[in-house]
């Protein structure tokens, strides 16, 4: 199973935070770090140290949607909030289905993650499924 994250902050938040939320996502539905296929956020997180660091540190490539892009999926938990600094209700729901290619937020195996590290800072994170496109037709024929 191969998975997205979407991962959203405030500004500052740490790579210890965001790590403790990422590793509670994934502990949810029993994923591990080997499961994780792509990671993404809002442009407006491009220069995010924690995130950044944290990307770096697990070897991950992070790709960053614009507002509008991020605005443009329909999520389970859009927040008016996120809208009013961002521009987008939904920066980790959006992220995480945009990067699996995901057809709709039935994809989404953990919903909008909220973490408060012990720094006060707040992190959210999503994760969807990737899409999975069948082969066809087969190459091998069955024996007889």
């Amino acid at each position: 199973m191969k998975l997205s994250l979407g991962i959203g902050c405030d500004r500052g938040t740490p790579r210890a935070t965001l790590a403790q939320a990422v590793d509670l996502a994934l502990a949810q539905i029993g994923a591990t770090l080997a499961d994780v296929a792509a990671v993404a956020s809002i442009t407006l997180k491009a220069d995010e140290p924690g995130l950044l660091a944290l990307a770096a540190e697990r070897g991950w490539a992070v790709h960053f949607y614009e507002p509008g892009e991020l605005a443009a999926v329909a999520v389970p938990n859009p927040s008016e909030t996120v809208r009013r600094h961002t521009g987008t209700p939904s920066v980790s729901e959006a992220a995480a289905l945009l990067a699996a290619g995901a057809a709709d937020a039935s994809a989404l195996r953990v919903e909008k993650l909220r973490h408060r590290g012990a720094d006060g800072r707040n992190a959210t994170v999503s994760i969807a499924q990737m899409a999975v496109q069948p082969i066809f037709p087969s190459p091998l024929k069955e024996l007889t």
